[in-house]
């Protein structure tokens, strides 16, 4: 393979591509630190020894590695020119062979290009809003395309200021149309430019090199990265908040900070406005004005989001459910605490189902996560909470109450220990393996296993959604492989894999080593759980689950586990999805948010955004009436009285939001949670069914008996 020759060579290369960069920055270039060499050979060489993926350190590796620190750097195609790409291509066959040096150079280089490019176009767009002289044209009839994927890198530097003019008359356009003045929406602008400029020239060697090591590790799989010192120092309290703040999994989009996941019992998921895939734009502090974020480091945003116990922070977010492509924020207080298992731990109700001639008193298991306080454990606290403790309490309450079927309710669960999942599993199932676990060298394991009588035999239905994952689809896949549970929803995560993190010589490096299979053989990896009866998604399947990450590992099989499978249930599917499939037409509520969901997708696909003041507008006034409509539909088809106009629907809508006072008894499930309803209905079907079945065995039975007794 080529080879670079010498180090000089590419200081050579370095000082050219500096020479001949637009940039006009006096900030001094990043250098590499003499000991990441080393460093940077250990972690090549964990990678390609203990990772569970092998991979041919080749060529095409080394071209993969270059696309994939170039999309890390640019992913919006907002500042590389295609002549900067086409200098980065003489890395394409030789970033392998320079990984097994050591070697980090071109890692810097392209990221010092990046540096000097994003300084001279931010200090371009500051300087042209402090033009007096300069003024937007908001009639113009013009869209801007900021999907990176759907345009080309720019051919010049004219064509990077065409599109960087069109992209702040968007920033604009947004501003003003949350009721920001002109004046004051330019000088926010000014000041999100400042900061990421600031942010830019504040990056160490230490960013550089963790970010281009993690553009190799992201090859591997997305869940295998490494930590610098400082990112290790910090992991637990910036990626979870599980200190004061507010109890949320945050992540880097774009430029923007993305809520991962809300963690069980946190003050976001107790507050209840912070949704999962929402983008926070601004934090603000108790009695302070709000920060523009946008472009931020995820450790400096959250910086600003903790802080004392007990005080508020404030989030302006672009909300991840109804109209995701709108222009529209909204604003979120909570009040910064500790994560609480005890205030989310597993919860039940009972939801009465009335169906046709049919009455059934169903209980519902609310599972967040599964938890288990492993410190009170190993002291031998007879009182440790754990999920499977939790649980089984409340299968004995419910029993008591004499319920007809239990729904165990997994939406949104992102999963916990697996000892947990191992243990739930055996209340409802009785002896036999859980989950097969197998490792680099292929070797399977099976200790993972049932093995007490099951505490509860009755109906049961379990619900999962696009956010349930790991220990959440061990379980599922382990009720629907025994054929004791329906499952019911949409597909899950598909989060199938084991992780491990070990120390280096500076910093963490968290490695995927194992994989998780069910006892079918199939694997919960990629393609996660797969319902029994789907449910529309509330969570759009093109942007998360783990099929959507690059470099995901692949769903495969392994040799099934023997176990018992009652195929009570599977003839029964096919009547339960026609019954489903015709009340999802007829029932007010689901059909509803049926029709809630169609419609944001169909505007989350506009690619092209218009330009056009009025256009835009129109825009945000078209979503308000769609939904008004689909709401007074709702009403109507349900016999309420529908809202005499749009002012009316909204401040109804203020209204309810503010009610979180209202005790679980009162709220209407069918309105709120028409998912939950259809679930009950599904299982009240279950329930109908199999007693039928049961009394057509019986008198089946009797009718042979007396059969051989008249024979006889």
């Amino acid at each position: 393979m080529p080879r670079v020759i010498a180090t000089i060579f590419l200081s050579i290369i370095t000082s050219a591509l500096l020479l001949t960069s637009a940039a006009s920055s006096s900030v001094a270039p990043i250098e590499q630190q003499s000991e990441q060499t080393s460093l940077y050979r250990e972690i090549f060489d964990r990678l390609a020894t203990r990772h569970y993926r092998g991979q041919e350190i080749d060529d095409a590796l080394s071209q993969r590695y270059l696309e994939q620190y170039i999309d890390q750097l640019d992913p919006l195609k907002s500042y590389f020119l295609q002549s900067d790409i086409n200098e980065f291509q003489q890395w394409q066959t030789k970033l392998d062979d320079l990984a097994k040096r050591g070697d980090v150079s071109p890692g810097f280089i392209m990221f010092n290009r990046l540096r000097d490019r994003v300084t001279v176009q931010l200090e371009s767009n500051v300087a042209l809003l402090k033009d007096p002289e300069f003024s937007f044209d908001f009639t113009v009839d013009e869209n801007i395309v900021l999907d990176g994927d759907k345009r080309n890198w720019f051919a010049s530097e004219q064509e990077a200021q065409i599109f960087w003019k069109k992209r702040l008359k968007d920033s604009m356009i947004r501003l003003l149309l949350n009721d920001k003045p002109e004046a004051e929406a330019r000088e926010l602008l000014i000041k999100r430019f400042q900061n990421q400029i600031k942010q830019f020239a504040q990056r160490d060697s230490q960013d550089v090199f963790q970010l281009y090591v993690n553009a190799l590790a992201s090859l591997y799989d997305p869940h295998t990265a490494y930590f610098s010192p400082r990112t290790t120092e910090n992991f637990q309290i910036n990626m979870s908040l599980s200190l004061e703040g507010i109890g949320a999994e945050l992540n880097m989009e774009d430029e923007y900070t993305r809520v991962a996941r809300i963690i069980p019992g946190g003050p976001a998921d107790l507050q209840g406005a912070l949704k999962a895939s929402d983008k926070i734009v601004g934090v603000g502090q108790e009695n302070e004005d709000i920060v523009d974020v946008v472009g931020w480091r995820i450790d400096d945003v959250v910086a600003l989001i903790r802080g004392a116990k007990d005080s508020v922070v404030t989030l302006e977010v672009i909300p991840s459910n109804g109209n995701t492509s709108s222009d529209s924020t909204k604003l979120i207080s909570i009040v910064r605490d500790r994560v609480k298992l005890e205030d989310k731990s597993a919860q039940s109700k009972i939801l009465e189902i009335e169906h046709g001639q049919h009455s059934y008193k169903l209980g519902v298991i609310d599972i967040p996560a599964f938890y288990m306080d492993f410190e009170a454990y190993r002291a031998r606290d007879p009182n440790y909470k754990s999920t499977t403790r939790d649980v089984a309490k409340l299968v004995e309450e419910l029993n008591q109450q004499q319920v007809d079927g239990i729904v165990l309710d997994l939406r949104n669960n992102g999963g916990g220990s697996l000892f947990e999942a191992t243990a739930l599993t055996d209340l409802f199932i009785g002896y036999g393996p859980v989950v097969q676990i197998r490792d680099a060298n292929k070797r399977v394991y099976r200790n993972q296993r049932a093995t007490m009588p099951a505490v509860y035999d009755g109906a049961l239905l379990v619900m999962i959604n696009r956010l349930s994952a790991s220990a959440s689809e061990i379980f599922a896949g382990a009720m629907q492989d025994y054929g004791r549970a329906l499952i019911v929803g949409s597909q899950s995560y598909g989060k199938g894999t084991v992780q491990d993190v070990t120390g280096l010589s500076s910093g963490q490096l968290k490695l995927t080593t194992a994989k998780f299979y069910r006892v079918s053989g199939d694997s919960t990896q990629h393609r996660g759980v797969l319902p029994d009866i789907a449910f529309p998604s509330a969570y759009d399947p093109d942007e998360v689950g783990e099929d959507q990450q690059d470099h995901a590992l692949p769903w495969d099989r392994i040799h099934s586990v023997p176990h018992t499978n009652t195929a009570a249930l599977r003839p029964l599917v096919t009547a339960l999805t026609e019954a489903h499939n015709q009340r999802s037409v007829t029932d007010p509520d689901f059909a509803h948010m049926v029709s809630q969901l169609e419609l944001s997708k169909a505007w989350e696909n506009q690619s092209a955004i218009s330009l056009n003041m009025e256009k835009r507008r129109l825009r945000s006034k078209s979503w308000d009436e769609q939904v008004f409509k689909l709401e007074n539909k709702r009403r109507q088809n349900k016999g309420l009285t529908v809202y005499a106009d749009i002012e009316a629907w909204k401040k109804s809508s203020d209204t309810d939001d503010d009610s979180s006072e209202t005790e679980p008894e009162q709220v209407n499930i069918a309105e709120t949670d028409p998912m939950l309803q259809e679930a009950g209905r599904i299982l009240g079907d279950q329930i109908r069914l199999q007693a039928e079945a049961a009394k057509q065995r019986f008198n089946t039975e009797r009718l042979v008996q007396v059969q051989k007794q008249k024979a006889s």
